[in-house]
């Protein structure tokens, strides 16, 4: 399962990672045993003891390109993670033993078990959009995210309070608002009339059904930019197959958010109190595609005068190709008001930051 990119409701590039085989996971009987104490520098050369922060996290979606990378950043801190997936194959050829001792994965029937025994839960699977869109494909969009939503709230809220999560980030996605050339959304703005806005609509009242104990954060996220992964996989090769320009109109709004700045906001959301409610997953400046390809052009040193048409895209996504030949100008009104510092705020240094990475495979 993997959620990514255009409107949050997820990209994914056509190459799926080669299984392997790999030793046979901690169990779920051994999750959280394990208390690793250790001691970090801050900038200023003071150590800092992170034991007494520590978290156990349950994670759905880990294996896709959101998840995977804040799998990665738990890890690196130390925290405990169990990785909720329909796939123990996957899930060990992307978080390999010998690379990630300690976490566990978990399949279906151990899911409960898991996020009995976290201090918090990251919902983030759905199936990708980026395909040709059959009235089965847009059931399954919708069910895929609903599904597991609702299945994670349950075995929160089956929990006694003694053992119940303290927070729930569920993923959700800007497709809430709808699309627009002209309109700007915020957390406060009502939501759209379209499939997609319906889809977000569905998987926001899912999560909402949580127990009011448990401190809830929905992250409306954008078209997530990454080298390995999300939207930009995407666009790359298309972009240098027409030599570079603007997909479609180009007067189209383009929200996004590096990576990295929407890992940061998700473990923001996972540690700091402060974040409940809704909390928009985009960079502080959004901009029209053509700026973008613009900029996109530059840093790869490509022309960027020849539009790329509607049917080409079309061709590729079929009707999901309305996520890039439709748009919606989105702002993090309450990520600003909360103090969350953007390491990527504009798309150029952004790109140049992606361009410049090696893609992991």
């Amino acid at each position: 399962m993997e959620l990514c990119g255009a409107s949050a409701l997820a990209w994914r590039t056509s190459i799926s990672p080669s299984l392997h085989s790999s030793p046979q996971p901690t169990s779920v009987s051994e999750f959280r045993r394990v208390r690793v104490w250790c001691v970090k520098t801050d900038v200023n050369g003071s150590s800092q003891s992170v034991k007494g922060n520590q978290m156990t996290v349950s994670i759905t979606g880990a294996t896709g390109f959101i998840g995977s990378k804040l799998v990665q950043r738990l890890y690196e801190d130390n925290h405990s993670i169990c990785v909720l997936t329909r796939s123990r194959s996957k899930a060990q050829s992307i978080f390999p033993v010998k690379d990630f001792p300690g976490i566990v994965i978990a399949e279906e029937p151990q899911w409960k078990d898991c996020i009995q025994k976290s201090t918090g839960v990251v919902n983030l699977a759905g199936l990708p959009i980026s395909t040709r869109w059959s009235s089965e494909i847009k059931k399954e969009i919708k069910q895929s995210r609903i599904g597991v939503t609702s299945k994670v709230v349950d075995s929160i809220n089956s929990s006694t309070s003694d053992a119940r999560p303290k927070v729930l980030v569920s993923a959700t996605a800007v497709g809430y608002y709808g699309t627009s050339e002209t309109q700007v959304f915020d957390e406060q703005s009502p939501s759209g009339n379209d499939y997609l806005a319906e889809v977000c609509r569905e998987w926001e009242g899912t999560a909402l059904a949580v127990d009011k104990d448990v401190r809830l954060a929905l992250i409306r996220i954008g078209v997530v930019l990454g080298k390995d992964g999300g939207a930009l996989a995407k666009m790359i090769p298309i972009f240098m197959m027409f030599a570079g320009g603007p997909l479609g109109s180009g007067k189209q709004w383009f929200s996004w958010i590096h990576i990295d700045d929407l890992v940061n906001i998700l473990y923001e959301a996972l540690s700091n109190p402060s974040y409940k409610g809704v909390i928009n997953g985009t960079a502080p400046n959004p901009v029209r595609l053509a700026e973008m390809c613009q900029h996109l052009g530059s840093v790869m040193g490509r022309p960027s005068w020849l539009p790329v048409p509607d049917l080409a895209l079309k061709a590729v996504l079929g009707e999901g190709a309305i996520v890039v030949l439709e748009g919606q100008r989105v702002v993090p009104v309450r990520a600003k008001e909360l103090g969350f510092s953007y390491k990527y705020p504009y798309i150029k240094e952004a790109l140049k930051a992606i361009l410049a990475q090696k893609v992991v495979v």
